[in-house]
């Protein structure tokens, strides 16, 4: 590959990467997916000299850890919380109808309305299994804890996703 293509698809792999680092934070983008892709289509091209095939591998599972992070994180928070694990059944049903919901009344975006409806189905779980508010709040604050420390997993093993990736190029 020329100099001129090798540098075409390492930006484009690197502002793939950086919008999937922001997809991170903002939930409306596929986060580490958009990473993963990023690195997947720079490997493809380049025939998977520079990224080897036991670097994506090591790079596929920290993707795999971080985008299933939002469903345990959650649950382990709200476990931690004092939760049930019928509240926390409820709680990912409320984060799928939450979605849709969302989705689909006024274009408000799925992601918030997933966060909603799950921190809203542990704890109507909760009140409904103790009918005690503070002990439901707590529950819901520890699915919404679980939440926020999956986001900066996720936002740790993007960065460190892309410094291997960026490792991996330069390093001869």
């Amino acid at each position: 590959m020329s100099l001129f293509g090798q540098t075409a698809a390492l930006t484009i792999a690197l502002f793939v990467m950086l919008v999937g680092l922001v997809g991170v934070i903002l939930p409306v983008l596929p986060g580490l997916i958009l990473v993963w892709l990023g690195i997947l289509v720079y490997a493809l091209i380049e025939g998977f000299a520079a990224i080897d095939p036991l670097t994506f591998v090591v790079l596929t599972l920290l993707a795999g850890v971080g985008v299933s992070a939002d469903i345990w994180m959650t649950q382990l928070g709200a476990k931690l919380g004092g939760a049930s694990w019928r509240s926390q059944l409820l709680g990912l049903a409320g984060g799928f109808v939450g979605a849709v919901l969302f989705f689909f009344l006024g274009g408000v975006s799925a992601a918030f309305g997933a966060l909603v409806g799950s921190i809203g189905g542990v704890f109507v779980g909760e009140y409904w299994r103790y009918e005690n508010w503070s002990r439901a709040l707590r529950s819901g604050a520890g699915w919404l804890v679980g939440w926020l420390t999956s986001m900066i997993l996720q936002l740790i093993i993007g960065v460190v996703m892309i410094a291997i990736f960026v490792w991996q190029v330069f390093r001869g």
